[in-house]
């Protein structure tokens, strides 16, 4: 009896450690995680602030012990903000690199195909992307990969939401738009439509730029025919850096708002004194106020103080998302014990920054806040 309860016990033992070494990218000392994002090309800056701070606050976690005894190991792709390429590097991090999990990636378009064609059907869950595209949002229900796209941001509808309904009641009625020809540009000028169509208007104009594009001539001539009021720019900051330029040659000075993705800094840094002005909805705590506990975490990760970023405060939210997720797996990791333990954090707060998912909803957060850039680039709440 006792040799059996022995064979019992062992038996268990193997089971468990079986269980876990047969998932993709988990050892006894280690699990992978992918991440594909722009670290080179026109959209480069926006993956090297997000790795950058998701590699800190990894070596922090590894440093305490990491994941119940095991490290975080991070593999970084470059994809340039390019569709195809965001998809191969997928498969490659899926396949190749036996990522156990996806993480921080970059664009509405990238992030879509990638959900739908390799890691959705693969089982793989990513934990926040770059986009708040209503693509990246469908219910499970109605769309199976969406089980394992968790947003860590509010959605595009959310920002522009808030963006409109702000320059409504500075009676601005003649609003027009300037997008990008994507998913991520569409979703936004859909979001904004939406949002003007609760007050009975609609956009005044609307102009468009390619993808890794400044050719904003045409978008400038349509616009400027118009003369509104107000443009909204569903744009990145290159583009919309051009167009701001641009209108001013034409003589058109409306007000000028933009949507988090642009890239706050690095709009500033390309405009300089003309980016004053500028209102930009934010879908993460402003970083260098450190009243809030979360953002004091964040700049704890900084090599050099006061070198702080949207780019990099959510970067860090992310990566704080999935370790929280991880913890609540346990010892016994699988990816559908990350997809529930994700799905229990309803309501977490990581101290000023609050994310919740259930069964059946990946929304993760609905937190937005206007900005304005001020004199000296200053980002002023």
């Amino acid at each position: 009896m006792r040799v059996l309860k022995r064979l019992a016990s062992v038996g268990a033992i193997v089971f468990s450690a079986v269980s876990w070494a047969n998932e993709p990218g988990v050892t006894d000392t280690t699990i992978t995680i992918g991440m594909s994002a722009p670290f080179s090309g026109p959209n480069g800056a926006y993956g090297l602030e997000m790795r950058q701070t998701i590699q800190s606050y990894f070596a922090q976690v590894n440093k305490m012990g990491g994941i119940n005894g095991r490290k975080l190991d991070l593999v970084a792709l470059d994809d340039g903000y390019e569709t195809e390429k965001t998809v191969a590097n997928t498969k490659a991090l899926v396949k190749d690199k036996n990522a156990f999990a996806l993480l921080a990636y970059y664009g509405s378009s990238p992030t879509t195909e990638a959900m739908n064609n390799v890691f959705g059907p693969a089982g793989v869950p990513l934990i926040g992307t770059i986009s708040g595209a209503s693509t990246l949002r469908e219910p499970i229900s109605a769309n199976p990969n969406s089980r394992y796209m968790f947003n860590v941001r509010a959605s595009y509808a959310d920002e522009t939401d808030a963006i409109v309904n702000q320059l409504i009641s500075l009676g601005l009625k003649s609003i027009a738009v300037f997008y990008q020809n994507d998913g991520f540009g569409k979703s936004g000028l859909e979001g904004v439509t939406t949002a003007l169509k609760k007050h009975n208007l609609a956009p005044s104009a609307v102009g468009t730029v390619e993808r890794n594009s400044t050719e904003v001539g045409k978008a400038i001539e349509a616009i400027a025919k118009a003369n509104p009021q107000a443009v909204i720019m569903v744009t990145l900051y290159k583009p919309t850096a051009a167009f701001v330029k641009g209108m001013k040659k034409a003589g058109q000075n409306p007000m000028l708002m933009t949507l988090s993705p642009v890239g706050t800094e690095q709009l500033v840094q390309e405009l300089g004194p003309e980016a004053r002005g500028i209102g930009i909805s934010q879908v993460v705590p402003y970083p260098w106020n450190d009243a809030t506990l979360v953002v004091r975490d964040y700049q704890k990760l900084s090599v050099k103080s006061g070198n702080y970023s949207y780019y990099g405060m959510e970067g860090y939210l992310m990566a704080r998302t999935l370790v929280e997720g991880l913890k609540r797996s346990g010892k016994d990791l699988s990816r559908d014990k990350l997809v529930t333990s994700l799905e229990s954090m309803n309501g977490v707060d990581f101290g000023g920054y609050r994310i919740g998912y259930s069964a059946n909803s990946r929304v993760g957060s609905r937190f937005v806040e206007l900005t304005v850039v001020g004199p000296g680039g200053k980002i002023l709440k």
